[in-house]
């Protein structure tokens, strides 16, 4: 059965950019869903059946941060995979949501090598 992947930032851009590169990817994808922050990306992993999460750090009405904790403290979503995306300046963000239980980041711009090594790492 194919994973179904939620990306999370608030570019309509970006979250297109990565659908494409998991399209092109060597991994067999769902459906995937898009959420412009963090409270909309709660909304619809109460809807869906969700195996992957990229997620936007600085995002507006909840952060990456603060959806990671929501999510890590869920006792359905807790072992979810969750990838974060960072600009160059949140290393600080970045080291914070690994201690939270993020299983990566992948800094803006990436490129689709990038998302794919760390793809392999998690599946």
């Amino acid at each position: 059965m194919a994973l179904d992947v939620l990306i999370v930032d608030r570019s309509a851009a970006i979250r297109r950019i990565l659908e494409r590169v998991l399209r092109h990817a060597d991994f067999q994808f769902g459906e995937v869903i898009e959420a412009a922050d963090g409270r909309e990306a709660l909304e619809k992993l109460q809807a869906d059946n969700i195996g992957l999460i990229l997620s936007e750090i600085d995002m507006p009405n909840m952060d990456g941060l603060e959806f990671l904790q929501r999510i890590k403290a869920n006792h359905d979503w807790k072992n979810l995979p969750m990838i974060m995306i960072s600009t160059e300046g949140n290393q600080d963000k970045v080291l914070r949501a690994i201690q939270l239980g993020a299983f990566g980041s992948i800094r803006k711009p990436f490129a689709a090598e990038q998302l794919k090594e760390k793809l392999i790492g998690i599946l």
